[in-house]
């Protein structure tokens, strides 16, 4: 059986590794490619890189930055931020980069995710969903770095993506980003009710113990977390950590006995 992915998420502002609260506030917290080195010697499942600044900014993305990053990168690595066409997507998995994250694109022209995955095969195009609760509980996908409101439902993109052929989607909790308090359990079960994409579920993760609960309720998944990765303690020092591969498997081996049905 498949087993759940580990993810550290790194967000990327001016060439630095920094964190933000519900997508605002973003802390320098040190250089982005030393992070990757540390997590290489953790022997961590996968890495998520986001730039929050391209598609803010309108610009594309920044390949120099990249390179080094996936010549660093000794795990699967997935990058978004900025990527609006099939020939940035191209050039980016040329770079030795194993997956390429759509969002505000993929929401505004979703051809794009047949379009890419055509040259660069399904199994390479991730589409994120950056999800906020209005006052009346609604839930939407927001883009451009939660400044931007699409008006659309993430259950709805998750099923339009699948449909044109992206290989994986990643479910972001805007209003639990950088809480540390838990996973947005009700929306994770959503979407993996929705679709059979592989999942990445991101925002909140404080403990293992969140980790095992997102597990336990959808199955094989991948966990996704920023915050926890590199904070530690009340006072949030810096500090990079990842669980052991002991760890791991004691994680696993408490939570997947009851998603195993559902995976």
């Amino acid at each position: 059986m498949l087993r759940p992915r580990i993810i550290p998420c790194l967000l990327v502002h001016d060439d630095g590794l920094v964190k933000t609260v519900k997508f605002k506030d973003a802390k320098y917290v040190g250089d982005p490619i030393n992070a990757v080195k540390i997590f290489n010697e953790k022997e961590a499942d996968e890495l998520i890189v986001l730039d929050i600044d391209a598609t803010v900014q309108g610009r594309e993305p920044n390949f120099r930055l990249i390179a080094q990053f996936a010549a660093e990168c000794r795990m699967p690595l997935c990058y978004g931020g900025g990527v609006r066409t099939v020939e940035q997507a191209k050039r980016i998995i040329g770079l030795g980069v194993e997956k390429v994250a759509l969002s505000a694109a993929a929401v505004e022209d979703p051809t794009l995710i047949s379009r890419i995955a055509a040259e660069v095969g399904s199994q390479s195009v991730v589409v994120v969903l950056d999800v906020k609760t209005s006052l009346f509980g609604k839930q939407e996908v927001w883009t451009h770095n939660g400044r931007k409101n699409s008006g659309k439902s993430p259950v709805d993109l998750a099923k339009e993506a699948e449909r044109l052929g992206a290989g994986e989607v990643v479910v972001n909790s805007i209003d639990r980003d950088g809480q540390m308090k838990g996973y947005d359990l009700a929306l994770a079960r959503k979407i993996r009710e929705a679709t059979r994409l592989p999942m990445s579920v991101l925002g909140g993760a404080g403990s293992l113990q969140d980790i095992g609960a997102l597990i336990k309720d959808c199955g094989v998944v991948g966990a996704s977390a920023g915050s926890f990765f590199v904070f530690k303690g009340q006072y949030r020092a810096v500090l990079i950590s990842y669980p052991s591969p002991e760890q791991k498997d004691e994680l696993l081996r408490a939570s997947l006995p009851a998603a195993a049905a559902r995976a």
